[in-house]
């Protein structure tokens, strides 16, 4: 065997080998993916669950299936406190609901969550505040209303599915204020600056 065809060999040797290590790497990287995105979705569920407990918000009470506005029957979003899917028409069904919406970013927004806080305080029983989330990061908003230590009914929306059932305008904060029947009574599309203000405001909406 002459020396060229020896060094032939050893080359297509050593192509060989280097293809086989290519082809064994290339399977490995799905499943190390896979293992990667399987412990990346653990965690994340893993860390709403502890912001959950932080935040220590009410659970969404919840009426009969096809009760409530009939705007928001089939309208389903996610209730803050446990993460399990509810439908908005039965949520706010028999009673006067003040609808907060927000979202993490918005600095009104931030101020206007302790005033609402104190406004249902203030208010009792007759009237329910619901504050409604409207970013698709829900550990954002979590973490705000566990570092306000606001602890109201809350609801994950962040397709902005209610706000766009009731007509909303495109704008944050707003405030929709429903009556015990189902009708919309009021639509504010502003800030408030404290309880004061709410309360004025909600009185004026004929409730």
């Amino acid at each position: 065997m002459s020396s060229s065809t020896r060094w032939t060999l050893a080359v297509l040797a050593v192509v060989a080998a280097l293809l086989t290590g290519l082809v064994t790497e290339l399977r490995r990287e799905p499943a190390a993916a896979q293992h990667g995105r399987a412990s990346a979705v653990s965690g994340a569920t893993s860390d709403l669950a502890a912001l959950r407990a932080r935040a220590d918000l009410p659970p969404c009470r919840v009426g009969p299936q096809g009760t409530g506005p009939s705007a928001l029957r089939g309208v389903t979003v996610e209730c803050a406190a446990d993460g399990i899917p509810v439908d908005a028409a039965a949520m706010v069904a028999g009673r006067t609901v003040v609808l907060n919406l927000w979202a993490y970013w918005c600095g009104p927004c931030r101020d206007e969550l302790r005033a609402f806080a104190e406004y249902q305080r203030r208010a009792g029983p007759g009237v329910t505040v619901v504050t409604v989330h409207q970013d698709d990061n829900q550990a954002a908003g979590l973490a705000l209303l566990a570092e306000l230590g606001v602890h109201l009914p809350t609801v994950q929306d962040g397709r902005r599915q209610i706000a766009a059932a009731l007509r909303v305008p495109n704008v944050m904060p707003a405030t929709v204020v429903l009556a015990a029947d189902g009708s919309v009574a009021r639509i504010l599309p502003q800030p408030f600056a404290n309880a004061e203000e709410i309360a004025a405001a909600v009185e004026n909406s004929g409730r």
